[in-house]
């Protein structure tokens, strides 16, 4: 019998150093949630998750980049709908001007209305932006072409909706600025109003030709919306299956990890109590001295 060492005790302890850093783990998931806290509860499980939630995060702020995209496109549509108004309009007093029941008078009255309606029409355009980008024009100096805009829709860079170039939503672009031209110079004084009233007839075809094309930027404004809302619904799916995915590697089984936590707890008060014991063998030694 040796006391020096007592073997029984020490292995007692070891048992019970182990049980004890198992209940400290067991309670670091049951507080955090997560079964995997740091590379050594599981390397692989761990770079997995992580590339889950990247992905996640990036989906989540390309839905975030949709429905911004949605918005503009909403106001460059809310903007030519306006537009398409005013033209309408002025298609209508053209068809006024046009006849023979309006005197000279009122075609120069009817001129200047069409002059400030197309300003207007210039107006809109110019000031029709998203977050300083301009939609319909190429900016607010500058009556050219507005440029594609594309939309990151997806964690890859090939993951892209783009409008198509070419929108110039001005009077220039429409084709309109030689009516508004003509129209500033319809007076009464100087022209008959047989002649007037052709002049006005003249530029009916300019004002259906505008709407036709006005019309087709609106379109495709709108089939970029429905291919944005589309993409929107299909990436939100994405997001759900993707955050699933991290959970089954992630998230800690609370049912199973408070068992497992129970289980420890018990076998480490069965641990202190072999300690004790193991201690208690070596005060035999001295009932040998007696």
């Amino acid at each position: 019998m040796r006391i020096n060492t007592n073997v029984s005790s020490l292995v007692a302890q070891e048992a019970n150093k182990n049980t004890s850093n198992s209940i400290s783990s067991s309670l670091e998931k049951l507080s955090t949630g997560y079964k995997i806290n740091k590379a050594s509860d599981d390397a692989s499980g761990l770079s997995i998750a992580d590339k889950l939630r990247t992905q996640a995060n990036g989906l989540n702020q390309a839905v975030a980049n949709g429905n911004s995209a949605v918005t503009l496109t909403q106001i460059a549509d809310k903007a030519m709908a306006e537009q398409s108004n005013i033209l309408d309009v002025v298609k209508q007093k053209l068809i006024q001007a046009s006849t023979a029941t309006t005197s000279a008078e009122g075609i120069e009255a009817i001129g200047k209305d069409i002059d400030k309606l197309l300003d207007q029409v210039n107006n809109i355009a110019k000031q029709t932006t998203y977050n300083g980008t301009s939609l319909l024009q190429a900016g607010a100096a500058s009556s050219d072409s507005a440029t594609a805009l594309t939309f990151q829709m997806g964690t890859l860079a090939a993951d892209t909706i783009a409008t198509k170039a070419g929108v110039t939503a001005n009077t220039s672009g429409l084709s309109i600025d030689v009516l508004q031209a003509s129209a500033k110079t319809w007076t009464a004084t100087a022209d008959s109003a047989a002649g007037l009233q052709s002049a006005a007839r003249l530029n009916l075809d300019e004002v259906d030709a505008a709407l036709t094309k006005l019309n087709g930027w609106r379109a495709d404004f709108g089939s970029t919306q429905n291919q944005l809302e589309s993409s929107i619904r299909n990436l939100m799916t994405q997001v759900t299956n993707t955050k699933a995915a991290e959970s089954v590697i992630r998230d800690v089984d609370y049912a199973q990890e408070s068992a497992n936590f129970n289980k420890q707890n018990i076998i480490s008060q069965a641990g202190t109590y072999a300690i004790s014991q193991a201690n208690s063998t070596s005060q035999n030694v001295m009932r040998l001295l007696q």
